[in-house]
C-alpha cells in the first residue's frame, strides 16, 4: 500500500562521508516511501556538514544513515554527535556494516546509542528490525500518514 506524500513525514537519508555505496540508498529510499515517508536522499559520500544543513533545512521526522564500507562505527559516531548539537529529539538511526569484523558489528551498538542514535540495525535481522522500528514511528500521532 502506497501512502500519500502530501502531509507525509519526512526522512533524510544519507551515508557516512566515506561510503560510496548507492544500492543500499536506493533500497532504503523505496522502503521509506513504502512506509509513508517523503524522502530527502542526500546520496553517497555525504559530508557531515551537508547532512546537518539538510537536517536544519528540512526538519525531518527521521534521519537514516546507511553504511556498507565498514567505517560506520567511527564516522557514524562523529556524524550523530554533530547532528545532536543542533537537535536532540529527532530519531536518528544507523544500519549496515559498522566495522570490518562482520558479525562482531554488534559490539559497536552501545557506543552508537550512547553517542545519540535512537536505533542501530546490524546483523541478520537488521531489515526486519528496521521495518518494525518504522512501524513504531508511525504509531506516533504526528507521524501518521493518510493512505491513498
Amino acid at each position: 500500500m502506497r501512502l500519500s506524500t502530501a502531509n507525509a513525514p519526512v526522512a533524510v537519508l544519507s551515508t557516512i562521508p566515506s561510503d560510496s555505496h548507492t544500492w543500499n540508498l536506493v533500497y532504503l529510499h523505496l522502503l521509506l516511501e513504502e512506509h509513508g515517508f517523503r524522502v530527502v536522499n542526500l546520496g553517497a559520500c555525504t559530508p557531515i556538514d551537508e547532512l546537518v544543513a539538510a537536517h536544519l533545512r528540512h526538519l525531518p521526522d527521521l534521519v537514516v544513515v546507511s553504511t556498507v564500507n565498514g567505517h560506520g562505527a567511527v564516522e557514524g559516531e562523529q556524524l550523530v554527535r554533530r547532528l545532536r548539537r543542533h537537535d536532540r529529539t529527532t530519531p536518528v538511526v544507523i544500519g549496515g556494516n559498522l566495522g570490518v569484523a562482520g558479525s562482531a558489528d554488534e559490539r559497536h551498538v552501545p557506543a552508537l546509542l550512547d553517542a545519540g542514535y535512537t536505533g542501530v540495525f546490524v546483523g541478520d535481522r537488521a531489515v526486519d528490525d528496521f521495518r518494525a522500528h518504522l512501524r513504531t514511528l508511525h504509531a506516533r500521532p504526528h507521524l501518521a500518514a493518510s493512505p491513498v
